[in-house]
């Protein structure tokens, strides 16, 4: 096993501010009721809840979090787990006690577009935005120095974020990241945008369980997955649906445009990649031709291949897991997740 690697997040210019002022929730920092209607998400956050209020892309905006303290003796470090495209910051509930138990301090956000975070008529969504966004969340914070976990496309973000900001991160873990292949490249068609909107807009509980089960949990499911496919499918009916439709269809524009798997070789901080081989999450594969569905999403082979060209990386698979390891099996990742973090 090779050193720990932490994450620490500082931000540029988007807000001039007094930390004393912040720490009294009185700056752009907000406490807000976890339960009720957020930005149309109504679901019931499981540690107390914030709002980040910001200008960002001539738009004021807002990024929901958690900040979880420590349940023990503080160990001194900070984490901030970014979550995937399906799903939300509570997706972490589970890892944020594991972190919290043996000492950390854990922020749980949600991003812009997403979850109870604001949903912009207009925004440009990148992975560069998405990592500024976050940094900026925890400049504001007084946090300068944070170890990066993502999940899914927050992995793809985590990525991007380690290749902008190296010099703050201690530790860079990521869990079935998406953009280990570059899919357009791979013959993927390109869809509009207003088509991704329709495909969006369709989503129900059918469809989002349909899918998770067959990527997500190989196909199994436990009734616990539920909370999961119901905290989404809410914000899908919520007041703002239209509108997080429209998010997502930009989102998923974006991660078919922004491949990050060309600058493995440049990522410096220490990395854990956490794999469920039998994941196949590919974006684009179900509307790709029979040829190009069978080149995506093998996670036995992505996995090997992203680790060796990190230059300073370290692989865990999980043979027999999906796309979300965490919640299909969080002792099994959490028991390797502390271990390596503990080396």
């Amino acid at each position: 096993m090779k050193p720990l690697t932490i994450v620490w997040a500082v931000v540029i210019g988007f807000i001039t501010f007094d930390r004393n002022v912040v720490a009294q929730d009185s700056g752009p920092i907000c406490d807000v009721p976890s339960a009720g209607d957020l930005n149309g998400s109504n679901f019931t956050y499981p540690f107390p809840l914030k709002t980040y209020k910001f200008t960002s892309q001539l738009q004021e905006v807002e990024m929901a979090f958690m900040d979880v303290s420590p349940t023990i003796e503080p160990n001194g470090k900070i984490a901030i787990c970014l979550h995937g495209k399906n799903f939300c910051g509570p997706t972490w509930e589970e890892t944020a006690r594991q972190l919290a138990g043996v000492g950390y301090r854990v922020i749980l956000p949600d991003q812009v577009g997403f979850c109870k975070s604001s949903k912009p008529r207009s925004y440009q969504y990148t992975l560069q935005q998405f990592s500024y966004n976050t940094k900026s969340l925890l400049d504001v914070l007084g946090i300068e120095n944070v170890t990066v976990v993502g999940h899914s496309l927050g992995g793809m973000t985590s990525i991007r974020f380690g290749l902008m900001f190296p010099d703050i991160i201690d530790r860079l873990i990521l869990v079935n990241p998406i953009g280990l292949e570059d899919w357009k490249a791979l013959g993927v068609p390109y869809k509009p945008v207003d088509i991704l909107d329709a495909i969006e807009s369709s989503s129900n509980y059918t469809t989002i369980r349909e899918y998770e089960q067959s990527t997500y949990y190989v196909g199994k499911w436990d009734d616990s997955y539920d909370v999961w496919v119901n905290m989404l499918v809410d914000i899908y009916k919520g007041n703002e649906a239209a509108m997080f439709a429209f998010n997502q269809a930009l989102v998923t524009d974006m991660a078919l445009s922004a491949p990050v798997v060309y600058e493995f070789g440049m990522l410096e901080p220490r990395t854990l990649l956490m794999i469920g081989d039998k994941d196949n999450t590919a974006l684009g594969k179900q509307w790709s031709p029979p040829d190009v569905q069978t080149k995506l999403g093998h996670y036995d082979v992505l996995g090997k291949q992203a680790a060796a060209a990190m230059p300073n990386a370290d692989l865990i698979e999980f043979p027999d897991l999906g796309h979300a390891p965490q919640i299909q099996e969080p002792g099994i990742f959490h028991e390797a997740l502390l271990a390596w973090l503990s080396d």
